[in-house]
């Protein structure tokens, strides 16, 4: 997903027990703030499969929420946002990303090498996902998709929720995100 559409997404546009999640809306950055608006293009609206691993970090994330809400009591903002700040206002993208780049350092990564990662990773897999199933679940053309990763190219949605996750899982990339945070 998109940096706004990870920060525009709410907890009524995930069916965590269907193992999916609606992408419908973004958080976009203004010269004020932020605002909440449509995503990048028609095909930015999508339903994208969630593999087990995601699932059961987002239940945990929500857990979290729960008690920043209790603890914050009625100065918590409650936007329904799955990615917000400790008050349930929305993140600034640029926030995100100043905080994702203290993380990328240890891994070597910026944030939007992830969205390439995860396509490299389902193209490249054994066996590959579908042209069309990467595009569907990124919010992309096919076309550009195979445009820009036809050098890589040699089933379903939810195939590729387990087969990206499972290859992340094993990268140090993911050793050292998930160590850094949990420093």
């Amino acid at each position: 997903m998109r940096r706004g559409e990870l920060l525009g997404l709410t907890w009524r546009a995930l069916e965590l027990e269907r193992a999916r999640l609606q992408v419908t809306q973004q958080l976009i950055p203004t010269k004020g703030g932020c605002t909440f608006g449509p995503p990048k293009s028609k095909r930015g609206e999508r339903t994208v499969a969630l593999d087990q691993v995601t699932i059961e970090a987002l239940e945990q994330h929500r857990a979290a929420q729960v008690l920043e809400r209790d603890i914050a009591g009625a100065a918590y903002e409650d936007g329904d946002l799955v990615f917000c700040d400790e008050l349930g206002r929305p993140i600034h993208p640029t926030k995100l990303t100043d905080g994702f780049g203290r993380l990328r350092k240890a891994a070597g990564i910026s944030l939007h090498i992830l969205r390439h990662t995860a396509v490299t990773v389902a193209l490249t897999a054994t066996p590959p996902v579908p042209l069309h199933v990467v595009a569907a679940r990124i919010g992309d053309d096919a076309t550009t998709v195979l445009r820009t990763y036809s050098h890589l190219l040699a089933t379903s949605d939810e195939d590729a929720a387990d087969v990206i996750a499972g290859a992340l899982v094993e990268t140090p990339v993911y050793t050292a995100l998930t160590e850094t945070a949990a420093d």
